[in-house]
C-alpha cells in the first residue's frame, strides 16, 4: 500500500502532499521535514530507494525521483514493488507534462486541484488504479468537461433586474 505521495521543491517546501494513512498535521509536517533531510543528505549518484522505517514505521520504503526543481516522493510498504513505484512516478510526471506542457513548480502551485484530480485517477486510498497516462488524461478531460458543463448551468439569474421581470 502506498502510504504517502509528496512533491517538494529543492528548498524543502511541500508543493503537494497526500497521505493515505491518518497522521496528525504535526506528524505530517515532521514526516515532510524528515523526508527532505534524507533527500538532501543523499549524493546524486546513489540509488533512489531509501529505507524509511525511521520516518514512517516498520516496513516502510521511500522511492524518489528528482526532476528540475522538484522531488517526487512515494512512501509505501513491502506489498509494493520498488521498481513499479519508480515507474509510477514516471507515469505521474509524464501525465503532468502532457497536461501542462513541461510541468514546472508553478504549475503544481497554481493548478492544485487539477494535480489532485490526476493523482486521484492514478492512486486512490493508497492503491494503484491506473498506470496508463493516456487513460488518466482521458478521465481528467471527462472530469473537466463535467465541471465546465455544471458551471454553465445557471440556477440563479445573474442580475437583480431579471428577478423583477418574472
Amino acid at each position: 500500500m502506498i502510504k504517502a505521495v509528496l512533491v517538494m521543491n529543492t528548498q524543502g517546501k511541500p508543493r503537494l502532499t497526500k497521505f493515505y494513512e491518518f497522521r496528525t498535521v504535526e506528524k505530517q509536517q515532521e514526516a515532510i521535514r524528515n523526508v527532505f533531510a534524507v533527500l538532501c543528505s543523499r549524493p546524486e549518484h546513489v540509488s533512489n530507494f531509501v529505507n524509511a522505517e525511521s520516518i514512517f514505521g516498520p516496513d516502510a520504503r521511500l522511492v524518489y525521483k528528482h526532476f528540475a526543481t522538484l522531488y517526487f516522493v512515494f512512501i509505501f510498504d513491502s506489498s509494493e514493488n520498488e521498481l513499479a513505484i519508480l515507474d509510477l512516478i514516471q507515469v505521474l510526471v509524464e501525465t503532468l507534462d502532457k497536461c501542462f506542457r513541461n510541468v514546472c513548480e508553478l504549475d503544481v502551485v497554481f493548478n492544485y486541484s487539477k494535480i489532485h484530480t490526476i493523482l486521484d485517477e492514478i492512486i486512490f486510498g493508497g492503491q494503484v488504479l491506473e498506470t496508463s497516462s493516456a487513460e488518466v488524461l482521458k478521465a481528467v478531460e471527462e472530469i473537466s468537461k463535467l465541471e465546465a458543463s455544471s458551471n454553465a448551468i445557471n440556477l440563479v439569474p445573474k442580475s437583480v433586474s431579471a428577478w423583477r421581470t418574472r
